[in-house]
C-alpha cells in the first residue's frame, strides 16, 4: 500500500498538473471506486462539474484536491485513498499523454492517449486533460466530502494553509514530515500505548504516514526490534525510532517513493526507485547492510516484518 513518500509524489504531482483547472464532466466507470460517497455515483458527478480545483493536500496517506466554493457551494473536496493499486494518471496536453502507453492491452483514449484497462473514475478538464483514477484491485475510493475545522486549529495538510481537512480524515494524526506535529505530545503517546512499537507506527490514529515498507526500515535504522513493548521504552527509544522513520521517509520522497511492480507510479505513470535503496524490508536471507547477518522475515497482521536478528534482538519474555 502507498505511504507517505509514494502519495505525497502523487500529491505534489496533481499539484504541478491540474491546479486552476476545472472539471467539465465525470464519467465514473466503477460505482464501487465511489462507495464512500454516501449520496451516490451520480451525485459524485454533479459535485465535481464545473467545479475548479484549487490545491492538493496530504495528510498522511490522504491526499484531497480542495474544490472552488463559488456561490451555492460547499466548502468540500475530491479526496482520494490509494488503497493497495489505486493510482491518479494526468492524461493528455497536462502530461504529454504519459502513464500507460506501453499497456499491451490499453485501448485508445480521446486525444491520442492511451486508456488503461483499469480506468474506475475520468475527470475531464478544461484544457482537454483528464484526471484518471485506475484501480486494479478496487480497494482504493474517491468521495468529494465537507471540510471541516482541524482540532488544533494548524493547516490541514500539506500543500495548503488552511485549516481545514476532509470530515472522513479528521480522525487521522499528523505525520512525521508535518510542521505542526507536536513531537513531545506524540512521544508521551507513544509510551502511554500498550503495544508493540511497531503497531504503534503503523497506528494513523497515532501518527500518519508510516507503513509496513518504512516502519520496517525505520526500526532496522533505530537497532529497535518491533515487538519491543512501547511502555518499556524510554523517550529517547521513541525519539530515535521516530527520527529514523522521519528520515528514511524523506530518502524515500526524494528518490519518488518505493515501487515493487507497476500498481504504485506517480501522475506520469513513473515508478520509484527507492527500491534499491532498502535494508531489510523484501530482503530476506540477504545480508544486513550493516553487521552482514542475514535478514529474516516473520508473519505480521497478514503481512511479514523484516528484522536483522543481529542489530534488532528481539525482547526477552518477562518473567513472571
Amino acid at each position: 500500500m502507498p505511504e507517505l513518500p509514494e502519495v505525497e509524489t502523487v500529491r505534489d504531482g496533481l499539484a504541478r498538473h491540474v491546479l486552476g483547472r476545472t472539471v467539465t464532466d465525470v464519467q465514473v466507470r466503477r460505482d464501487y471506486s465511489v462507495r464512500r460517497h454516501e449520496a451516490g455515483p451520480v451525485d459524485f458527478a454533479a459535485r465535481l462539474v464545473g467545479r475548479r480545483l484549487e490545491a492538493a493536500v496530504r495528510r498522511g496517506k490522504f491526499l484531497w484536491l480542495v474544490l472552488d466554493d463559488g456561490p451555492g457551494r460547499g466548502d468540500d473536496a475530491l479526496m482520494a485513498h490509494l488503497g493497495m493499486s489505486g493510482q491518479l494518471l494526468v492524461r493528455g496536453p497536462a502530461a504529454g499523454a504519459a502513464g500507460t502507453a506501453a499497456d499491451p492491452v490499453a485501448a485508445p483514449g480521446p486525444a491520442g492517449w492511451v486508456e488503461h484497462p483499469h480506468l474506475r473514475v475520468r475527470l475531464a478538464l478544461d484544457d482537454g486533460s483528464a484526471l484518471d483514477f485506475v484501480d486494479q484491485r478496487t480497494f482504493g475510493h474517491l468521495s468529494v466530502p465537507d471540510l471541516v475545522p482541524t482540532a488544533d486549529g494548524a493547516a490541514g495538510g500539506h500543500g495548503s494553509p488552511r485549516p481545514v481537512l476532509p470530515a472522513p480524515v479528521a480522525h487521522i494524526a499528523r505525520d512525521l514530515l508535518d510542521p505542526a506535529l507536536d513531537r513531545t505530545a506524540l512521544v508521551a503517546a507513544v509510551r502511554a500505548r500498550r503495544t508493540e512499537v511497531k503497531r504503534a507506527l503503523l497506528d494513523q490514529t497515532l501518527v500518519s504516514g508510516v507503513g509496513n515498507i518504512y516502519a520496517d526500515e525505520a526500526l532496522w535504522r533505530a537497532r529497535l526490534h518491533g515487538t519491543r513493548p512501547t511502555a518499556a521504552l524510554r523517550a529517547t527509544d521513541v525519539e530515535r525510532v521516530l527520527d529514523a522513520a522521519a528520515s528514511v521517509m524523506t530518502e524515500a520522497l526524494a528518490q519518488g517513493g518505493t515501487s515493487f511492480d507497476a500498481l504504485y507510479v506517480n501522475v506520469n505513470g513513473a515508478s520509484g526507485y527507492f527500491d534499491r535503496s532498502l535494508a531489510v524490508y523484501g530482503q530476506e536471507g540477504r545480508p544486513c547492510p550493516r553487521c552482514g547477518t542475514p535478514v529474516r522475515r516473520d508473519a505480521f497482521a497478514n503481512r511479514s516484518s523484516y528484522t536483522c536478528p543481529r542489530c534488532q534482538p528481539r525482547p526477552r519474555p518477562r518473567r513472571r
